[in-house]
């Protein structure tokens, strides 16, 4: 994935990328009062375990190692458009199983992720669409990622998607907080990148930030995408840091 690492930004470039995104995504909403437990300013995380997934049963996981496939592991926005990337994927030859799951941070996607490897072994490229729920506790998803790493080894590419959320039905205080803590996900991950050769990023908050229009336009609510316009430029993004893997 050389021609998308030479354009990774700086760190200074990714909290203006995440400022500017900010300042476009605040609205007129009534004040909202943090908990006590809301240390990072974006609430709580509530209970994932009851929301919705996407998982792949044992055959397709089985085919896709065997097939130079990918294994997807990601939150509610690879639920609502896993099918549309696997299609894309399909297009050009190539299997996608996946372990998405509404609501869920990192550390349990990391949890899947080896669960898959024992069970199973994986495929050459692993694609990680989670980071989102991690604003809640950003300081907790360094270390899932080095995780990450451990588990996958040298000799597999690792493709993770970064962040953007400012939850625009949210009190403005609570948007700014989603993206100062969308950029510090981000930071982690550029840090991560320069760490593990192995490790490439598909800038989807770069991509979103590059024009403020994108962020009404490929965002429904600050989060999820349109579909099917930001369905198809964060699948397309994707599909481009998969076939560079």
């Amino acid at each position: 994935m050389g021609s998308l690492r030479a354009l990774k930004p700086n760190r200074r470039q990714l909290f203006v990328a995440g400022a500017a995104a900010a300042v476009a995504g605040v609205g007129v909403v009534a004040a909202e009062t943090a908990s006590a437990a809301d240390l990072y300013g974006s609430g709580e995380l509530g209970d994932w375990t009851i929301l919705s997934r996407s998982i792949s049963t044992a055959a397709t996981v089985a085919y896709v190692r065997d097939h130079d496939g990918v294994c997807m592991f990601g939150d509610s926005i690879a639920v609502q458009d896993g099918k549309a990337l696997a299609s894309k994927l399909l297009g050009r030859g190539i299997s996608l199983a996946v372990h998405n799951w509404s609501g869920r941070p990192t550390m349990p996607a990391v949890d899947a992720l080896e669960n898959w490897a024992l069970k199973y072994g994986l495929p050459r490229r692993i694609l990680m669409a989670t980071g989102t729920n991690d604003i809640f506790n950003p300081p907790v998803f360094a270390a899932q990622v080095d995780r990450t790493m451990r588990i996958v080894g040298s000799n597999r590419k690792v493709v993770w998607v970064n962040t953007q959320i400012s939850r625009v039905a949210k009190s403005a205080a609570i948007q700014v907080a989603d993206q100062r803590n969308s950029a510090w996900i981000n930071s982690q991950l550029h840090d991560a990148e320069k760490k593990y050769p192995n490790l490439d990023l598909v800038r989807w908050a770069e991509f979103l930030a590059a024009k403020p229009s994108r962020l009404t336009q490929l965002l429904r609510e600050g989060v999820h995408t349109t579909v099917p316009a930001g369905q198809d430029a964060r699948n397309d993004l994707i599909v481009q840091g998969l076939l560079a893997a």
